[in-house]
């Protein structure tokens, strides 16, 4: 299970984020694929201070997001890095007292202590407050982020639970991703929406992402933890049993049940693969569609929809670089990795997006084909679809060669 969860979280970074074994002397070398070297960033901490929640002044009710030190409601619980039971990925340090450094046996009592490093950057690294980029909590700054982010990537964790996905991203991987989403629709911010975190790849820059908490996609031929994850409760109904060894799984409502949306397992093909998945909760799925909807009003380049082939359907396999950089709005992590398949064949897309919609006031419209994804296909795929065996873009552009299909959204 550590093996399977140490390459789990629906994340790739980028620049210098290193494991926390490295940075704590220990003398591995831990290689992850097209990482770059730290020399890149020779004072992090400084270069990047942990910034306050919020603009002083502004009241919160506890459902606003953040984005460039601005409130903006969703509708849904959200718990930012600031609060109590938050989930801050701007700590330089372990955000829980156990982890690698109490494997190195180094002070578990004091997570400050280890692997003081940043896991984020900004999303246009080469614009400082020297060549003109506007200070943090302007207007301007709000402006420019919102000319810059147009895509929303969705992953499922593969962690099962919020409270190990941060464990896993932050202290196993140093990574991050700006919004955990619990079993129990419980939305974590770890990050201004400002910065660029890393959890995506070529997206990273302009997209901005969330980890739902989810087990995984699995083949159903082969080996998986469903059988232990989803257990048949009183009465027969079913529901999520994280491990109990794990302990409190840190859900906002202490006496919540989570079960999936739908009783049975899903069937379904991505990148070529079949898979079986069980839904998400219904939670889930509540928070999610107000959080998309927030998002697209907050970021007018951010269309509600997802890749859609020339029938209209959901395109199922990784878009190729020319279909992906002229498109706009939600994306799975499948369609921005090849050896990728979260948030997997459960997910309802559907179900966000006109959900999201009405709250926007749309209508929702039949489905029809995304205009990005009109072009020439490859052959034996759908429109704008890329074969799973050819080679795919690493971090920041460079080519790398895809790994095998991976139930999880590890780099």
């Amino acid at each position: 299970m550590r093996e399977a969860l140490e390459r789990s979280v629906g994340t790739s970074g980028s620049g210098d984020h290193r494991r926390l074994a490295g940075a704590l002397g220990l003398g591995l070398v831990v290689l992850i694929s097209g990482c770059r070297s730290a020399a890149k960033h020779p004072t992090p901490l400084e270069r990047y201070p942990r910034p306050e929640a919020v603009v002083p002044g502004e009241p919160r009710q506890g459902e606003e997001i953040v984005v460039a030190g601005r409130l903006f409601p969703t509708g849904a619980r959200v718990v930012l890095w600031s609060d109590p039971g938050g989930y801050d990925a701007y700590h330089p340090g372990l955000h829980f007292a156990r982890g690698l450094a109490a494997e190195a046996g180094g002070d578990a009592a004091d997570p400050t202590a280890a692997a003081a490093f940043r896991r984020y950057d900004t999303r246009a690294p080469e614009m400082t407050l020297a060549q003109g980029a506007p200070p943090p909590d302007s207007a301007e700054d709000l402006a420019r982020v919102q000319g810059l982010v147009d895509q929303f990537v969705i992953h499922y964790d593969a962690c099962g639970t919020s409270r190990r996905c941060f464990e896993v991203l932050h202290d196993e991987r140093g990574l991050s991703c700006h919004f955990l989403l619990d079993l129990d629709g419980t939305i974590y911010q770890t990050l201004d929406l400002r910065e660029r975190a890393w959890h995506a790849t070529i997206a990273n820059s302009r997209s901005v992402g969330i980890e739902i908490a989810h087990i995984g996609a699995f083949r159903p031929e082969g080996p998986s933890p469903l059988g232990s994850w989803y257990v048949a409760g009183a009465g027969g109904a079913l529901r999520i049993q994280p491990p109990p060894e794990w302990g409190d799984p840190g859900f906002q409502s202490p006496d919540f049940v989570p079960r999936p949306a739908r009783p049975e397992p899903v069937m379904g093909r991505l990148q070529g693969r079949a898979l079986e998945q069980y839904d998400f909760t219904p939670e889930q799925y509540a928070a999610l569609i107000r959080l998309t909807a927030a998002l697209c009003r907050v970021f007018p380049k951010l269309r509600c929809d997802y890749p859609r082939d020339a029938q209209g359907e959901l395109v199922r396999a990784t878009l190729s670089r020319e279909v992906f950089d002229g498109y706009t709005g939600l994306l799975g992590h499948f369609h921005v990795q090849t050896n990728k398949v979260d948030p997997g064949p459960a997910f309802q897309w559907d179900l966000v997006v006109d959900g999201a919609r009405a709250l926007l006031n749309e209508t929702p419209r039949n489905p029809s084909p995304d205009p990005s994804l009109a072009g020439p296909g490859v052959p034996g795929t759908a429109p704008g679809v890329r074969s799973v065996g050819a080679g795919d873009r690493g971090r920041d552009g460079e080519r790398t060669e895809p790994g095998p299909v991976q139930p999880s959204g590890g780099p």
